[in-house]
């Protein structure tokens, strides 16, 4: 980021995929529709149409695979499907914690959304208390146009009594940060779709996630809930398979399978806990999750190579230090 960066006043957000990690929680909904009809998704299509509004992603999805339904009917025959999932999607690492913060702060907040209002607000369910930090709240029927258009940005800067210019926007899809952009406002790319990246060089950030958000660099007011070096987080549950040695004090980790199903993809860093191996007793574990962008498809690493983030001495001795402590040590037990 330029060190010129202007102060801003607001902040809008995103919804799915950006808050809420609704796009895993639906990822098999499509899947599972379409097999009635002897169809099977097309990855690239479906990534194609990630953040689309709803109207044209439906439109879309009829034409693609010629299913024998209007809008209206595919509409009411998929919505339950939905429904349910919604239910079990949750906020993704660092939102909660940012979102409070901004509005502990005094930091006006906005929501703008291309889903429909009625499915925003059954969404909002999963945000508990702190979906009241959002003095506005749009859907992409509220505005003439949805994402890439600005027409939701330029209406919730409005709703806030800000000028667009002076609006940080957080995105996760490409047509988002497009919108963005054309709305005046300042853009924090947080793409759902890793192998995705290269196209998100429109924004003015890109991040992993919203752990790596430090809102200084905005001129917004710093966390301050480090702790020695480490930020306290909502637990992540993860299984692997320890590999072979590359030092004395670290190895190889493998991920399994309920590492893939509980961490989200947005996740990149360096990490710390406790492990609690096949032979028993508990451990301290440092481990690095990354992406290995080396290869011609996008694959998810938990291991310590060079297209990881490696882990250092300086990070081990961190680890250590804070895991005697308590907000630390309490979670051994788990």
């Amino acid at each position: 980021m330029a060190a010129t960066t202007p102060r801003v006043s607001a902040v809008i957000f995103d919804l799915d995929g950006t808050l809420l990690d609704t796009e895993r929680a639906t990822r098999d909904v499509l899947n599972e529709f379409l097999a009635a009809y002897g169809k099977v998704p097309d990855k690239e299509k479906e990534e194609r149409r990630l953040g689309q509004m709803y109207r044209e992603s439906t439109t879309g999805i009829i034409a693609d695979y010629g299913l024998p339904l209007t809008v209206e009917e595919y509409a009411v025959a998929i919505y339950p499907l939905y429904l349910k999932r919604w239910q079990k999607a949750k906020p993704l690492p660092g939102v909660e914690r940012l979102v409070k913060h901004l509005h502990r702060n005094g930091v006006p907040l906005a929501l703008a959304s291309n889903s429909v209002r009625r499915n925003v607000d059954h969404k909002l369910l999963k945000l508990k208390d702190w979906k009241d930090c959002f003095s506005v709240i749009l859907g992409g029927d509220q505005v003439p146009r949805g994402k890439p258009s600005p027409d939701i940005f330029l209406e919730a800067a409005k709703g806030l009594g800000v000028n667009p210019s002076s609006c940080l926007v957080i995105e996760d899809s490409l047509v988002g940060v497009q919108g963005a952009r054309a709305s005046g406002a300042k853009v924090v790319a947080v793409p759902s779709l890793q192998s995705q990246r290269q196209h998100y060089s429109i924004a003015d950030s890109i991040l992993y996630s919203l752990l790596d958000f430090h809102p200084e660099l905005w001129g917004l007011p710093p966390f301050e809930d480090r702790i020695q070096g480490a930020l306290p987080i909502e637990q992540l549950f993860l299984n692997a398979q320890i590999g072979h040695a590359i030092s004395k004090s670290l190895h190889m980790v493998i991920a399994g399978d309920c590492t893939y199903e509980y961490v989200p993809d947005q996740i990149s860093g360096i990490f710390f806990g406790w492990a609690k191996p096949e032979a028993g007793g508990v451990s301290r574990s440092v481990i690095s999750i990354g992406w290995d962008f080396s290869l011609r498809t996008v694959e998810r690493v938990m291991e310590n190579i060079s297209q990881a983030l490696a882990i250092t001495d300086e990070d081990q001795a961190i680890a250590r230090d804070a895991l005697d402590l308590p907000v630390f040590s309490e979670h051994a037990k788990l």
